[in-house]
């Protein structure tokens, strides 16, 4: 079996690689890049009526874990990648991460992060002056007479 496997995944801007959030590929992904049929990849795919999740199996396309059976399957491309060279045979198995282009979501989470950086700095400069509360009941405490 010749040919090579590109893999093109794209990942969120501002989020370090090997972090929960790396984007996931589906079947149709998975289709494209191993050239093989939607009805093979199934075939390859450790899947188990009796187990939503089943163990690791080196011999199989592991899915990620899912929480439900209606679920779609979804794979890591490390996880593709490796099915590809070890089981497939494809010699050539590239795996490229693209940053995606930035979405309005994607700014707005941006400015809001921003924004609740400044009042995260701003707090922690205030923490050393008294609140007005406090000063006013040190106020209180000093104007009623001892008894």
């Amino acid at each position: 079996m010749g040919g090579g496997a590109q893999f093109n995944t794209t990942a969120e801007p501002g989020v370090p690689a090997g972090e929960v959030n790396e984007n996931l590929i589906g079947i149709d992904e998975v289709q494209r890049c191993l050239n093989r049929s939607r009805a093979s990849v199934y075939r390859y795919t450790n899947t188990d009526p009796r187990n939503l999740n089943p163990p690791f199996n080196p011999r199989k396309l592991n899915p990620e874990y899912r929480s439900d059976q209606k679920e779609a399957l979804l794979f890591h491309p490390n996880e593709v990648a490796r099915f590809a060279r070890d089981v497939l045979r494809i010699k050539e198995v590239t795996v490229e991460v693209l940053n995606s282009p930035s979405t309005a979501t994607q700014q707005l989470l941006g400015s809001i992060l921003e924004e609740l950086r400044t009042i995260r700095s701003l707090l922690s400069e205030a923490e050393g002056r008294p609140t007005s509360l406090e000063s006013r009941r040190d106020q209180h405490d000093q104007a009623r007479p001892a008894a």
